[in-house]
């Protein structure tokens, strides 16, 4: 057979009908396009290679999107994608205005839910499932979930509530023993002992064999047989783990059988009780480079489709993150009580030199955002050690609560390194970093600080254990600089002017700082000298400086890399009018009240109006300065 399939899918009921040979051949010609499309874009390569057969025996078995397929963080779903209509916009997976890198509902009806964050997936699905009933409908609900989803505490929640007698509902395990990095805590070594040993499933079903066979006394113990295989089911099967939450246990299955996979899925389908399907896959499957580092070609930069090598690209040395990784080792090294605690998270946070180097003051507590947070509260109880927690932004959401009634409420130090503040490029939506300011300013005695570069970065957190409190120190994913001046304490609170003017005053928030001296330079053509401030610290604000500064401006426009409704400008604004400066103009540029999808850092500030040149022409309406100067028209 020389055609080729896949540009003949054009929805899942396409494929049903196809022969074994034409379904071995999809999946080889999905494998290939997974590989040519990452190769140029980049993206979650490794996990997708993984569930090839999986997904296409899901498809060729159930008929999405009538039965719902709920994907757990959805990473992988590029195959599930393929085989639902949009095969030819697959090249544009995690471009601006292209295909998202996740599930996601405006694209297709074979999407159920915008998924980026693991252990949702349990959750979602017994919430459909109850709909479901409750509405007589038949229709089946499969969620697809990771070995390392069950480290979330959600999902141990959602499998305490399975009803034991809800029908048509399949939890398909792929388990390829990894998230992100590898899998780390009790549970998951409980999984590793049952789950990825296939011929325990195997021993169990033969027990009954084995016993009957025993010389003068095996017809005697077949009678009491049942009871024998139980007991040793306890010991070698992974069936235990599963049913004492209600769900029947059938696997191990080789993930990439896909007609064994096949014949599971039919049999089950009409199952009258919860089932869990348990499938082991090999994240990178078909590209020998993806198997063996299945770490780094989880999300793969650009690389070669011939050898598997990442094509050499000029990355900067230095980013906030590497600085952060970098100065946190540094300072443990002279500091014996220094802590960090990181959820899943060590490698994306440049921790794992300092959990090399000291494992037991540098931890990876699993997908467990809650947890981290409470467990730092608890390290930080008695305020003997220093304790860090490392999240990203989009993370740090997961543990509202923990960081309100665990650390806040109990007036305990953590610093919080609030990594991948702001944009996130081509994860989109999911995954930007755009709103801690706004829950941590709602907490009191919390300190939110953000620095421009490399240098602050390492100020901030050096002088952050001497403000006794819980602080929070955000940085966006994205080169910077340092250099090897002296580094100097940071007073809590103090601001900085990098730039002196008069009439307005610029006030830019991290890195969004370089983009106020831009647009102070754009101005100074017209004649207009503007003041630049970095205020470094959101909370406390500069009080004093900013009180002392609108004696001589009366206009100020803020910059910032996050939502606008609740971040620097919305938190300077409630200051002014709780001062009484009613006389001062104000202009706010961030993020408006969108769900910012994928694309490049450049290219999502261009169309959020973030550049230099679209605040100056804003700022120029918005102060009406086009009659206060004498310039060509704009």
């Amino acid at each position: 057979m020389n055609t080729a399939i896949l540009p003949t899918i054009k929805e899942p009921k396409d494929i049903k009908s196809l022969s074994s040979a034409a379904i071995l051949k999809l999946a080889t010609e999905i494998r290939q396009r997974i590989i040519e499309v990452m190769s140029i874009n980049g993206g979650h390569l490794a996990s997708n290679l993984g569930s090839v057969e999986l997904t296409i025996a899901l498809h060729k078995v159930f008929n999405s999107p009538v039965d719902k397929l709920i994907w757990d963080v959805s990473h992988q779903t590029y195959v599930h994608k393929l085989l639902t209509g949009r095969s030819e916009r697959f090249s544009t997976i995690r471009k601006h205005k292209g295909l998202c890198g996740f599930s996601h509902p405006k694209e297709s009806p074979h999407d159920h839910f915008l998924a980026g964050h693991a252990g949702t997936a349990l959750s979602l699905a017994l919430g459909v499932a109850k709909n479901r009933d409750l509405s007589k409908r038949n229709e089946h609900v499969i969620p697809i979930i990771g070995d390392a989803t069950l480290t979330c505490g959600m999902s141990l929640e959602a499998l305490n509530n399975v009803p034991h007698d809800l029908k048509n509902f399949i939890v398909v395990l792929n388990d390829n023993a990894m998230s992100i990095s590898k899998n780390v805590g009790a549970i998951t070594h409980i999984l590793s002992r049952l789950l990825s040993n296939p011929t325990a499933n195997k021993i169990y079903q033969e027990l009954d064999s084995i016993v009957s066979k025993i010389p003068n006394y095996g017809a005697m113990l077949a009678k009491q047989g049942h009871k024998i295989t139980e007991s040793l089911k306890n010991l070698v099967s992974p069936a235990v783990f599963f049913e004492q939450y209600g769900l029947y246990y059938v696997g191990p299955i080789d993930g990439h059988d896909i007609k064994k996979l096949t014949e599971t899925f039919e049999a089950l389908k009409n199952s009258e009780w919860p089932v869990v399907v348990h499938v082991l896959t090999n994240k990178g499957q078909g590209m020998e480079e993806a198997i063996k580092n299945p770490v780094s070609y989880h999300g793969a930069k650009p690389f070669d489709v011939g050898t598997g090598k990442f094509l050499p690209v000029i990355l900067p040395k230095l980013t906030f993150p590497r600085i952060f990784g970098n100065h946190i080792l540094k300072m443990a090294e002279k500091d014996s009580c220094l802590v960090a605690i990181t959820p899943a998270m060590s490698a994306g946070s440049m921790l794992d030199d300092f959990m090399k180097k000291f494992p037991d003051r540098c931890l990876d507590v699993g997908i467990a955002e809650g947890h981290s947070v409470t467990f730092c509260g608890g390290l930080a109880y008695g305020k003997k050690m220093k304790v860090i927690a490392s999240l990203y932004s989009t993370f740090l959401q997961r543990a509202f609560d923990n960081l309100f009634h665990d650390v806040c409420l109990q007036e305990l130090p953590v610093v919080f390194a609030i990594d991948r503040a702001g944009l996130a490029g081509p994860d989109g939506s999911t995954h930007n970093g755009i709103y801690d300011i706004s829950f941590l300013n709602a907490m009191p005695n919390m300190v939110i600080a953000q620095p421009r570069n490399g240098n602050l970065l390492k100020e901030l957190l050096e002088s952050s254990f001497t403000w006794g409190r819980p602080a929070a120190i955000r940085y966006p994913n994205m080169a910077t600089e340092e250099t090897d001046e002296p580094l100097m304490a940071r007073e809590l609170g103090k601001c900085e002017i990098l730039s002196e003017g008069e009439d307005i005053l610029i006030i830019g928030l991290g890195h969004m700082v370089y983009a106020g001296l831009e647009l102070k330079e754009l101005l100074k053509e017209l004649g207009i000298n503007a003041t630049v401030l970095d205020p470094i610290f959101v909370k406390p604000l500069d009080a004093e400086m900013i009180c002392k500064l609108l004696l001589t401006h009366q206009k100020i426009v803020t910059i910032e890399e996050h939502s606008l409704i609740s971040g620097m400008g919305a938190i300077l604004n409630n200051f002014l009018m709780t001062q009484g400066y009613s006389n001062v103009q104000v202009a706010n540029f961030g993020i408006p009240e969108t769900f910012v999808e994928q694309g490049s850092h450049a290219q999502l500030l261009d169309e959020l109006d973030l550049t230099p040149q679209k605040i100056f022409q804003k700022v120029i309406i918005q102060f009406n300065l086009k009659s206060a100067i004498n310039v060509k028209a704009l």
